[in-house]
């Protein structure tokens, strides 16, 4: 990747991919997207070959080693309702989902990481969003795909349970050709949550949890028993001991795999 070739990925006429900026190294994409997004820099992406402050959820550090995966953050302006919040980081990970097809067929697991159909992870997103009164104003999308990745050169404590598009094509990916399709899939899919259409159905469809035992901790509390699908605001079903629960907010800690 090279700031030369990606900087041709952006078009200003475009909603998300206004333009496009490279560092060989940063400390987070998501921090320089809100920065230019707070200069008035709407739809901006902001790729780095490697991060050294990179952030994943419930505030662990994103791990990736530089020039083999895609790491990347876009800054947008919004005005949707504030309880769409969920379906942004539905559309964003089924973006990812559809880029990544030609390379491998993944499934979503609530709320927005990419696996494959036994469960390793391949991407992650991180959504970072800003309400004004009943509003959702802006978001810091940042999106972590495993690309080129060897999982026999991925640290012990996270080998066992990822892996990367390289392993699952059998084949070494082009990261300018994946990033332009995501950007094609991202810009699509805010564009359907701007004319008001809904990514539930096919989330539901692409949902990886369906059916599995889990252990779930949300607002800390921990919520076990067995997926029964995602709901009309997008909150993961469980159904526990003591009845059906809706977790809206949380991280799914434990999947209990076929043996």
């Amino acid at each position: 990747m090279d700031a030369f070739h990606l900087a041709r990925l952006g078009d200003p006429a475009r909603r998300v991919g206004s333009s496009v900026e490279y560092h060989a190294q940063i400390g987070s994409t998501n921090d320089r997207a809100r920065e230019r997004l707070n200069a008035g820099d709407d739809g901006v992406v902001v790729v780095a070959d490697l991060q050294t402050a990179g952030r994943g959820r419930r505030g662990r550090s994103w791990q990736s080693p530089p020039g083999l995966n895609l790491m990347l953050s876009i800054g947008l302006r919004l005005d949707l309702p504030a309880d769409a919040a969920w379906q942004l980081g539905a559309s964003a990970a089924l973006a990812v989902r559809q880029a990544c097809a030609p390379y491998a067929d993944l499934q979503v697991k609530w709320p927005n990481d990419l696996v494959t159909h036994d469960g390793a992870k391949v991407g992650g997103l991180l959504l970072e969003t800003a309400l004004a009164e009943d509003r959702l104003v802006q978001a810091i999308i940042g999106v972590g795909i495993n690309v080129n990745w060897r999982r026999a050169e991925m640290p012990a404590e996270i080998a066992h349970r990822a892996t990367s598009l390289r392993e699952l094509a059998g084949a070494e990916i082009d990261r300018t050709a994946l990033l332009g399709r995501l950007l094609d899939e991202l810009n699509a899919e805010l564009l359907g949550l701007e004319r008001g259409e809904s990514p539930l159905a096919r989330l539901r469809a692409a949902s990886w949890l369906d059916g599995r035992p889990v252990r779930v901790t949300a607002e800390q509390n921990d919520v076990e028993g067995v997926v029964a699908g995602i709901g009309e605001d997008g909150a993961l079903m469980i159904e526990t001991k003591r009845g059906r629960r809706a977790v809206s907010y949380g991280e799914v800690v434990a999947v209990a795999l076929p043996a």
